[in-house]
């Protein structure tokens, strides 16, 4: 069995119960999130912006516990995190430290496919989990 189908499996058959509680520091995660603002941003449905939002990666609001690469509105996203999603990758702590961590690098993986890419190039180092608590503040 595959990474993938192994991840949708166990997806399918999780009871749904409350997301856990971030293991990070929001407030480091705040300020660790200069790095990712270039690309990403922070905006609510109702309008509010926490982060100016670009065009060049998707808004981050409600990203834990979204499909990944499905963000209405935004087309740009790989095929190979389309296909994850498709298969249940959804956005929880452990899912969002490994991929930002090493995009590419976690789709390979995941898809069993050594030729899958990641639109996202940036790799973070040592501030993944925080930065996840600072998002996980945005969202229902």
């Amino acid at each position: 069995m595959t990474r993938l189908t192994s991840i949708a499996v166990a997806v399918a058959l999780l009871p749904f119960t409350a997301v856990a509680e971030p293991t990070g520091d929001a407030a480091a995660g705040e300020q660790n999130f200069r790095q990712c603002a270039s690309c990403h941003g922070i905006a609510s449905p109702d309008g509010e912006v926490i982060q100016r939002v670009s065009p060049t990666g998707p808004n981050l609001w409600g990203i834990v516990g979204r499909q990944a690469g499905a963000y209405e509105g935004y087309t740009r996203f790989s095929s190979a995190i389309v296909d994850a999603g498709e298969a249940g990758l959804v956005w929880n702590e452990e899912t969002f430290v490994a991929y930002v961590n090493d995009p590419s690098g976690f789709l390979r993986e995941l898809n069993d496919d050594p030729r899958a890419r990641s639109n996202m190039n940036h790799r973070l180092r040592g501030s993944a989990e925080d930065i996840y608590a600072y998002l996980a503040q945005f969202g229902e």
